[in-house]
């Protein structure tokens, strides 16, 4: 795949950290862990969708669109920061966000609001309605003349994976030059575009380990193949790692073992996750290593942002 147009929202890296009081406090020291930091990117609240971002604003803009259209729950990392990477490029922005509805609105509709996204707010977490809702808001928009360009859920396409492609070039770079081999990457996997991305970036003796937060594996994995295969990558579906045992009661709904692992690294470290996806995937770090599994390894977790959630009621 060639690059994709790109629409510059960041510069330099986000940062390689290790984890020393939490491997010996959590972890029993049976394994070394450092943490990328994607939350520490510099565009409101940052998170790991603004490497998409820059790709599918490139090629929104290249296209000649004029607004950007895109879906998620009223939470969204990927709508909050679609919303400041149209205003850094000067589109609007229209938001299709999922319910329930609450009173007052929670940080996502806010900050996605101060930001200047029109948001579209639905009674229900409905798919199917939220899709219905996206294509009638297009046709409206093109009624007007404007140039929609319709951004996936999560940003999770090719052209917006080619980003996390790039990530994965970057945190390689970035432990070659502190002589750390990485054996294993643990990622909050929801829309499958982050772990496409690393998967076709990173060599292939790493493993790249989802957590589940959102969607169980039965449908990740041909979604996520599919991306790494546009992106000039070769997997077998049935061999991407994904581990469904944190999908609890359900997306957005707080678990016990989300809730215990962001309380470890937040003693620990010092550093926040949210409850709705990096505390999950940390949860299933923690299990992971608790098993026996991963004696010995290198890993590092990818914190993919959303920090805003930490304030949202959730469902």
């Amino acid at each position: 795949m060639l690059p994709p147009p790109r629409f510059p929202l960041f510069d330099g890296p986000s940062p390689l950290q290790p984890l020393p009081r939490f491997c010996t406090t959590a972890l029993d020291g049976r394994v070394e862990v450092w943490i990328k930091r994607e939350d520490l990117l510099p565009v409101a609240f940052g998170g790991n969708k603004l490497r998409n971002l820059e790709f599918l604003v490139g090629t929104a803009l290249a296209e000649g669109c004029d607004t950007l259209v895109t879906s998620g729950r009223r939470w969204s990392n990927h709508a909050r920061l679609t919303a400041a990477a149209g205003a850094m490029a000067g589109l609007a922005v229209h938001l299709v966000l999922s319910g329930p509805r609450v009173e007052p609105p929670g940080p996502g509709i806010r900050l996605a609001t101060m930001l200047g996204a029109t948001i579209h707010q639905l009674p229900t977490a409905d798919r199917a309605l939220r899709e219905a809702t996206v294509a009638r808001l297009v046709e409206e928009l093109r009624a007007e003349d404007r140039r929609p360009y319709v951004i996936a859920t999560g940003g999770s396409d090719a052209i917006g994976a080619y980003g996390q492609l790039l990530a994965a070039r970057e945190v390689v770079a970035q432990a070659e030059a502190v002589g750390l081999g990485i054996d294993r990457v643990v990622v909050p996997s929801a829309t499958g575009g982050t772990q496409a991305g690393l998967l076709a970036g990173l060599p292939d003796a790493t493993h790249v380990t989802g957590i589940a937060v959102a969607r169980p594996s039965v449908e990740l994995r041909p979604a996520i193949a599919a991306m790494v295969r546009e992106l000039g990558g070769d997997v077998d579906a049935e061999a991407i790692e994904i581990d469904d045992s944190q999908l609890g009661d359900g997306y957005g709904r707080a678990s016990a073992a989300a809730t215990a692992a962001a309380e470890l690294l937040a003693r620990t470290e010092g550093i926040l996750v949210d409850p709705i996806y990096t505390a999950k995937a940390l949860a299933g770090l923690i299990g992971g290593v608790r098993s026996g599994a991963w004696d010995g390894e290198r890993i590092v977790f990818w914190h993919a942002g959303g920090l805003p959630g930490l304030f949202e009621p959730l469902d």
